[in-house]
């Protein structure tokens, strides 16, 4: 985050940081050096990653080979966040302007569910009238023009420890209590619907021998609709124990709503597909199960266009890379869309 801001700093961006609270980092809010306060394009960037600290000097180094660019979040998302800064320095070096205001906001939490930059990037989206975000291409190069919606959920079951050989009998187990909800979260996933429930974290007991007296989880439920969204949020709030000696407790939210396709992200990706025609680069869409910061812009109402950063694979994984071949024709695109949207 320091660097970024030296680096818009350098250009007479005018900056401004929030400071991160909740342990995590701060997000900052850049606006380029001409234009008035009237509504403008929002570029969506996050500087976080999933991988561990000691990644870069450790499983997944830096490095080029061939056509492919390898580090730790080089594609999710240091590859697009780059890119969003290099076209305002492209426009410095220029001296040109573009026709809307620009504003780029970095966020520090979006790997973790943007919980202390979400009212953040909402306030900025309502003043903007675009938004760009530069999470990577999708299935070679597709920009995203739909995302399903997120919610997490979190599960305690409290049962009753005893020893497993002298007095098995007086425990109630929390582990195969929650075995039970597992199997009932597992089937409500729809795919014809576009709901899939998945318990992603599980856990309990103390040792071998001792009937296990607590037991957790955490859930990811994705769905195509805000109907189906609320829908399912509200079955999985409303689980029951199915031994009744057992207490189930569960919490959790909506985390991102999803992002539909509106007539504004149709003619917003449509005027991309010229553009990117100038220079003969095919520009597929696609529709995502993956969340991203473009879901809260594109709940309010505002033509926002996703995964326009950096094209690659591995993302989230050791193998993360980028293609360099793909890199100058995306960033065109990029600053082509500033130079044209009115």
């Amino acid at each position: 985050m320091d660097l970024v801001q030296s680096q818009h700093e350098a250009l007479d961006a005018t900056v401004r940081r929030v400071p991160g609270r909740d342990g995590r980092g701060d997000h900052l809010v850049s606006r380029a050096p001409w234009g008035d306060d009237g509504p403008g394009i929002l570029v969506l960037s996050h500087l976080d990653t999933v991988h561990p600290l000691d990644t870069l000097t450790g499983r997944l180094p830096f490095r080029v080979e061939g056509n492919g660019a390898w580090g730790p979040g080089i594609a999710d998302m240091k590859g697009g966040a780059y890119m969003g800064y290099n076209a305002l320095r492209h426009f410095a070096a220029k001296g040109e302007e573009t026709p809307l205001p620009l504003t780029f906001l970095y966020n520090s939490d979006e790997e973790t569910g943007s919980r202390t930059s979400k009212e953040l990037i909402e306030e900025e989206g309502r003043k903007n009238k675009y938004v760009l975000v530069t999470e990577p291409g999708r299935n070679g190069g597709s920009v995203v023009t739909a995302r399903k919606g997120s919610g997490r959920i979190r599960i305690r079951i409290t049962g009753r420890p005893s020893h497993s050989g002298s007095h098995h009998e007086l425990g109630r187990s929390a582990l195969k209590e929650l075995a039970h909800q597992i199997l009932a979260l597992e089937a409500m996933t729809d795919y014809d619907r576009g709901i899939t429930v998945n318990v992603g974290i599980a856990g309990g007991g103390t040792r071998p021998n001792v009937v296990p007296g607590e037991a957790h989880a955490e859930v990811d439920m994705r769905a195509d609709s805000a109907g189906d969204a609320d829908e399912m949020l509200t079955r999985i709030l409303a689980l029951k124990s199915v031994d009744p000696d057992v207490t189930v407790e569960v919490e959790g939210q909506i985390n991102r709503y999803p992002y539909r396709k509106s007539e504004g992200i149709e003619a917003l990706y449509r005027h991309a597909v010229r553009l990117a025609s100038e220079y003969d680069f095919p520009l597929p869409e696609t529709h995502t199960g993956g969340g991203s910061d473009g879901n809260f812009t594109a709940a309010l109402g505002i033509p926002t266009l996703d995964a326009l950063g950096a094209d690659g694979e591995g993302g989230h994984t050791y193998d993360e890379h980028i293609y360099v071949d793909k890199l100058v024709p995306r960033q065109t695109l990029l600053v082509r869309l500033m130079q044209t949207l009115t």
